[in-house]
């Protein structure tokens, strides 16, 4: 149970750490530069048994490198990533995105937390950019560097998909369209010898995530090791200048999720168990 966007507000902070508390969250991936990343440090700090990643910004979000280094990847009209996965996209498939760019960011970003003292568990993207193949591979690269082996698997599988029955038709459509790249992603991820697991359960349900979409999601689940991507906070002003679509939403979300206390038939784990599993079993 994974929630992302750790440092983006401090109503954002205090959720997962409610969470967390609640024994429902296991982990979070971090922001290295949002507004209220400080604060998520010190929180991360005092609590390790909430197992903390590094959530990679690459669009929507300032950069940790200065423009000059990473030129490809910045607006030069306001010195930030582009603000929309569409216009990330654009650049990065008409080859305007430069692999070593992208690396030393995402490099710069660890690099930023794990100075904090922070351990972390892996990695995982701000809008699931990793997905891509040529996004991928660089982030691997540099998460290896710095001795992190386990990455989100962002793709969705289809009981899951199944479950999800509130969401949007054409965001349906869109998670379903992006599976294309799934092979990819497990063929690059075993090459580069990380961890992950079968699949991620609650992409398709961002924004709608509520206790009836959390107990459809928990009943259908079958064997395996899912992670549950969430986005808990508190709607508060903070979060309503922080230029993030999911306002509302955040609580309905933190709402949701204590329902997982009440189930039975699995257990919870962060990537640090998965790893560990893995290394037990000798697979990859």
């Amino acid at each position: 149970m994974n929630a992302d966007d750790f440092g983006l507000t401090a109503g954002v902070n205090r959720a997962i750490i409610e969470l967390h508390r609640a024994g429902v969250l296991t982990s979070a991936t971090m922001m290295a530069k949002a507004a209220a990343t400080d604060d998520a440090i010190e929180l991360a700090r005092s609590r390790p048994s909430l197992r903390v990643g590094c959530h990679i910004v690459l669009v929507d979000g300032a950069p940790m490198l200065e423009e000059q280094k990473i030129r490809s990847l910045v607006n030069k009209e306001t010195s930030r990533f582009y603000p929309s996965l569409i216009a990330f996209l654009q650049r990065l498939f008409t080859g305007r995105i430069r692999s070593a760019e992208i690396e030393a960011e995402a490099s710069a970003q660890i690099a930023r937390l794990q100075r904090a003292g922070l351990r972390l568990t892996h990695v995982d993207t701000h809008k699931h950019t990793h997905m891509f193949p040529r996004v991928l591979r660089p982030l691997l690269r540099a998460a290896k560097a710095a001795g992190i082996r386990a990455v989100r698997n962002p793709f969705e599988p289809d009981w899951s998909i199944n479950a999800t029955r509130e969401a949007p038709d054409l965001r349906r459509l869109q998670v379903i369209m992006l599976r294309r790249y799934e092979f990819a992603f497990r063929r690059i991820v075993a090459e580069e010898g990380f961890t992950t697991t079968d699949g991620a359960v609650g992409v398709l349900a961002t924004g709608t995530l509520d206790l009836g979409g959390i107990i459809s999601l928990l009943s259908g689940m079958p064997e395996g090791t899912f992670e549950m991507v969430s986005h808990p906070g508190y709607h508060d002003a903070d979060l309503e200048h922080a230029e993030t679509r999911l306002l509302a939403a955040r609580e309905l979300e933190r709402n949701a999720l204590l329902a997982i206390s009440d189930f039975r038939g699995f257990e919870l784990i962060s990537f640090a168990e998965l790893d560990r599993q893995i290394e037990l079993t000798g697979q990859h």
